[in-house]
C-alpha cells in the first residue's frame, strides 16, 4: 500500500489538487470543478485565481485548462539531467534503426517517468509520451531499472508502491519478484509482452554511469505480430544492448 506524507501544506496540496483535477476533466468550468472535488465556488477559485497568475492555469471564456508554464518547468528539469543531450542522440537514433518507438525512461520516488521518446517510421501508439507516469515493474525499461538498483532501494519502492501483480490480480512473492530481477540483470535486458499495452512487445535495457549507478532504460516499442520470436528475444536485444554501450561511453566521456 503506498504510504502517505504525514506532514502537508493544507493549501499546497489543495492547489495540486485542482492541477490534477483540470487535467483527468481536459479543462472545466469553475462550477463543475467545484461540484467535482466537493469544495465551494470560492475556495475552488482562490486556487485557480492564484494558479492563473502564475501561468500554471488558463482561462478561455469560462474553461480553465492546465497552463503550458509546466511544459516550461518539466523542459527546465529535463535538461536539468546532464546526459540529456546524448540520451535524445541515441534515442532518435535507435527509433531511426529499428523502425519502432523508442523511450529513454527514469525513475523518480520509486515510478517510471518517461524522460524522452521518438518514433520510428513503422512505429505505433503505445501511450508513451513525455512525462508519463507509471509503475516501474510493468515496462521493460522499469524492470530492468529495478534490476540494477541496489537491494535496499527495490525494498524502499515495494515498501512505498507495493508489489506487483498478475492478470488475476494476485500479488507477486517478493521472492518471486527478486527471482525475475536477478534473471534480467544476469540477462542484461528485460521483456514486455503486452503488460503495459495490448498487442505491444518490447525489450528494455538500463543505463549506467562509471560507477555503475543507474541513469535510466533505454526501450523499443513495438507490435507484438512484429516483435516476436527471434527479433524479440535476439534482434533486438543486440540491437538495445549496443546502443546502451554506446551511450554509456559517451555519457562517461562527457562526464570526463
Amino acid at each position: 500500500m503506498k504510504k502517505q506524507t504525514k506532514t502537508r501544506a493544507k493549501t499546497t496540496q489543495s492547489s495540486l489538487e485542482v492541477v490534477e483535477t483540470l487535467r483527468e476533466l481536459g479543462g472545466s468550468t469553475l462550477e463543475e470543478l467545484s461540484e467535482y472535488m466537493g469544495l465551494s465556488t470560492s475556495t475552488v477559485h482562490r486556487h485557480l485565481a492564484t494558479l492563473r497568475d502564475y501561468n500554471y492555469v488558463v482561462q478561455e471564456d469560462n474553461v480553465y485548462r492546465v497552463g503550458l508554464k509546466f511544459l516550461t518547468m518539466g523542459g527546465y528539469a529535463q535538461r536539468e539531467i546532464d546526459a540529456y543531450p546524448v540520451i535524445k542522440e541515441k534515442v532518435d537514433q535507435i527509433a531511426a534503426k529499428t523502425d519502432e518507438r523508442a523511450q529513454f525512461i527514469v525513475e523518480e520516488n520509486g515510478q517510471r517517468v518517461y524522460l524522452y521518446t521518438e518514433v520510428g517510421q513503422s512505429a505505433v501508439q503505445t501511450g508513451a509520451r513525455i512525462g508519463k507516469r507509471g509503475e516501474l515493474y510493468y515496462s521493460a525499461a522499469g524492470k530492468a531499472i529495478l534490476a540494477n538498483l541496489p537491494e535496499e532501494r527495490v525494498n524502499e519502492i515495494i515498501d512505498t508502491h507495493g508489489l506487483p501483480t498478475k492478470d488475476n490480480n494476485a500479488t507477486i512473492p517478493k521472492e518471486t519478484l527478486f527471482e525475475n530481477l536477478a534473471e534480467i540483470r544476469e540477462r542484461g535486458y528485460a521483456f514486455n509482452r503486452q503488460e503495459t499495452t495490448e498487442g505491444v512487445h518490447a525489450v528494455g535495457a538500463a543505463v549506467t554511469d562509471a560507477n555503475d549507478e543507474v541513469l535510466g532504460a533505454l526501450s523499443v516499442a513495438g507490435p507484438a505480430h512484429r516483435l516476436k520470436s527471434d527479433t524479440l528475444t535476439e534482434k533486438l536485444p543486440e540491437q538495445i544492448l549496443g546502443a546502451v554501450n554506446e551511450l554509456e561511453l559517451h555519457i562517461q566521456h562527457s562526464v570526463n
